[in-house]
């Protein structure tokens, strides 16, 4: 399924300064890399180019926007240390960036993280207080929580992390200045819309898609609706990167002018995504990266270039050799 964008009512309209993004380049490989691009070793009816973003340091995009948020902080605020709310990646980002700044750092994370992702927080430095997802959602939402201390890093919704991110659009545009469309998971929407407001500040006209897990897809009822919504039938996946319970109000500002629309995925398309990558260009892909890979693949991205951001490949080994061998279902 794919939802295109008609209209965002009257919703503000929210943009990352351009000068912010510049600034943020400047500064984002003191922590990140700058990743590959990659033809993906498959003829389809599209040329698909993977951006691999699993490459980085912490497995993961998130770097780019954690090391940006905190060396943005006042000093004073910084010194405190910071705390992050995650399901495993922003926690690894914000927790190299707390080692690199000197600071402590404490993540509440969803307790059906993988263990590869608490794990490796763990050996960064970050202090792990578990909590449901539920309880993780209201605490981005409110910004706080009673075990948290210290400045809070908001995963995805400010324009310091979103501008870190924007790095990635860049790249891609020095990398294939003729791309057609890019396509990245939306979870939050700090990596799809940052790409997106990179390409917009360089004056380009390639779309940007999100894409969602059938299990929880509250961008494509947002932009159906014309409002944020909330995905009432919200299911917990190996797709754990991606598909929030609800858009932000703040992130829609951003969405439902940037982006080109929302394409839904099937569990089944995003697994044999998942082994395509590793089978054709032998990459491991947690859900969200291959999420993005099956939206390019779905033929709903339009003709030409497409680039799918792998953003990360944070999967448990196991988890990842059960998908991935798994025989063919029909989805």
């Amino acid at each position: 399924m794919a939802t295109n964008l008609a209209s965002g009512g009257n919703a503000a309209q929210r943009n990352i300064p351009a000068p912010l993004i510049d600034d943020a380049r400047r500064h984002v490989y003191e922590a990140a890399l700058r990743t590959p691009l990659v033809r993906l070793n498959y003829d389809g009816p599209s040329d698909i180019y993977l951006k691999l973003e699993c490459l980085q340091p912490i497995g993961s995009f998130k770097i780019r926007g954690a090391y940006n948020a905190v060396r943005l902080l006042p000093e004073e605020e910084r010194r405190r240390g910071v705390w992050t709310v995650s399901a495993g990646n922003a926690a690894q980002g914000v927790a190299l960036a707390a080692r690199k700044a000197g600071v402590p750092c404490k993540i509440l994370m969803i307790e059906e993280a993988p263990a590869a992702k608490l794990d490796a927080v763990r050996r960064l430095g970050g202090e792990v207080v578990k909590a449901s997802y539920d309880q993780c959602w209201q605490a981005l939402a409110d910004r706080a929580h009673p075990a948290m201390t210290g400045a809070f890093i908001h995963p995805f919704e400010d324009d310091g992390f979103i501008a870190g991110n924007a790095s990635a659009g860049l790249e891609i545009l020095e990398d294939l200045p003729d791309v057609d469309c890019v396509v990245a998971a939306f979870g939050g929407g700090g990596l799809s819309c940052g790409i997106a407001a990179a390409l917009k500040a360089r004056g380009h006209q390639a779309k940007v898609f999100a894409a969602e897990p059938e299990t929880a897809a509250p961008l494509a009822r947002s932009f159906a609706a014309g409002s944020p919504q909330s995905f009432p039938g919200w299911t917990a996946s190996f797709v754990d990167g991606c598909g929030g319970k609800s858009v932000f109000p703040r992130m829609w500002e951003l969405a439902h002018h940037l982006l080109a629309g929302s394409i839904v995925c099937t569990l089944e398309e995003i697994r044999k995504a998942m082994r395509l990558v590793a089978e054709r260009n032998r990459v491991i892909s947690e859900g969200a990266g291959a999420c993005a890979v099956a939206a390019g693949l779905s033929g709903k991205c339009g003709p030409g270039k497409i680039v799918c951001v792998v953003s990360g490949g944070n999967i448990d080994l196991a988890k990842f050799a059960e998908l991935v061998t798994r025989s063919d279902t029909t989805s």
